[in-house]
């Protein structure tokens, strides 16, 4: 099975957390995001548009294709007038053109069957000199092994056929280098990143987080017994005592418009 993002079950599963002080720094060494118009294309349920409002940017519009996660992102942002969502998908934001500063597109484009036509959008959308900043994980990153602090690791250790769905969704630094420059973006950087996902204070948090599948539509693939298998065995390998610091390593892409 994989996720439905259509779903009411799964409308606040990207939301209800924030994004690390450690991830605004990354931002902060890309561009200046103070004064900017944002442009979050796969928003979820509003993360990091509200990430986006916190490092200064004058404005932030969330897109995403699901109802449901627009919802959630709107209810996230109650009482923020800087901040609007809407629906609409990545090769088709309804949004102006040169309208936005940066566009932002985290955990999105491997859910995508190509990158050409998202990227041509979020070129639309900037203005001349604007930054797209995409944030997704290769299979360099998905290979990386287990530890108390990279949980992800642990899911394919324990259920390998896992590591054959992520590798076979997964961008390749190539092929997004490859598409920025069909699009007509320049300036294309690239960097590793590790990110703080989450600070689980006990093992029942992180049991709970894990139970839910929260954020982690890898996760779908497995069943509830699968599910607990799983939970089990990242369990046998965590230190007995104190918090559970949760990281992912991303790999970020800069371009420019």
């Amino acid at each position: 099975m994989t996720i439905d993002f259509h779903a009411a079950a799964n409308r606040t599963a990207y939301a209800g957390r924030h994004a690390s002080p450690g991830w605004g720094d990354a931002m902060r060494g890309i561009v200046d995001p103070v004064g900017k118009r944002v442009v979050d294309v796969g928003c979820g349920g509003g993360i990091y548009s509200l990430g986006w409002h916190e490092l200064g940017a004058i404005s932030v519009v969330g897109v995403d294709f699901s109802e449901q996660m627009v919802e959630a992102a709107r209810e996230q942002a109650t009482g923020l007038s800087d901040l609007s969502f809407h629906q609409g998908e990545a090769t088709a934001t309804g949004l102006p053109s040169h309208s936005a500063d940066i566009v932002f597109e985290r955990a999105l484009i491997h859910h995508l069957p190509g990158y050409d036509a998202c990227f041509a959008e979020a070129r639309r959308v900037l203005v001349p000199g604007g930054v797209l900043i995409i944030q997704d994980r290769t299979p360099e990153d998905v290979a990386l092994p287990g530890a108390a602090d990279h949980l992800r690791g642990y899911f394919f250790e324990c259920f390998p056929r896992l590591l054959d769905v992520e590798n076979a969704r997964r961008p390749s630094d190539a092929a997004v280098r490859g598409a920025l420059a069909a699009t007509g973006f320049r300036v294309i950087e690239g960097r590793a990143l590790w990110e703080v996902r989450k600070t689980h204070d006990t093992r029942e948090h992180l049991r709970q987080d894990l139970s839910a599948r929260t954020g982690r539509s890898i996760l779908h693939e497995l069943d509830d017994r699968q599910l607990e298998t799983l939970i089990g065995f990242i369990e046998a390998r965590l230190p007995a005592d104190g918090p559970i610091v949760e990281r992912d390593r991303w790999t970020v892409w800069s371009a420019i418009a």
